[in-house]
């Protein structure tokens, strides 16, 4: 049993670009799920596919080299992250982006922003 389930995913993820996977297998969980679609909606991932206890990922190449390259985990179970609208960052000068849980849902920093509300910062995927 894991105990970050949204960590564990997104580390399966940079896993599977790392091994040049086509698709990967993460454990079902409504956050991941979420997570998942925000990121194929930013184009980090090709399509999301819920099954019965597990999400299908099928991973996106640009000429054989990976789409994302790096997951960062920024709230933790142990510490958990939280920004307001004015204290939300730029991932890497806005190449990057920041899923960030607010009271509307998982969105994007720059969603986030536009939206003017804050939450917990959950990852930074570039």
């Amino acid at each position: 049993m894991v105990n970050d389930s949204v960590g564990d995913a997104l580390i399966r993820i940079k896993n599977g670009y790392l091994a040049t996977k086509v698709e990967v297998g993460i454990p079902y969980s409504r956050l991941v799920y979420d997570i998942c679609e925000l990121l194929a909606k930013e184009g980090y991932i090709q399509s999301v596919k819920k099954g019965e206890k597990d999400i299908l990922v099928q991973l996106k190449y640009i000429s054989h080299k990976p789409v994302l390259t790096e997951v960062k985990r920024v709230s933790k179970p142990g510490l958990r992250i939280y920004k307001g609208t004015k204290k939300l960052y730029k991932v890497l000068n806005g190449y990057g982006i920041a899923i960030v849980s607010t009271p509307k849902g998982l969105m994007t920093d720059k969603d986030a922003r536009k939206a003017g509300l804050g939450g917990e910062v959950m990852a930074e995927v570039w």
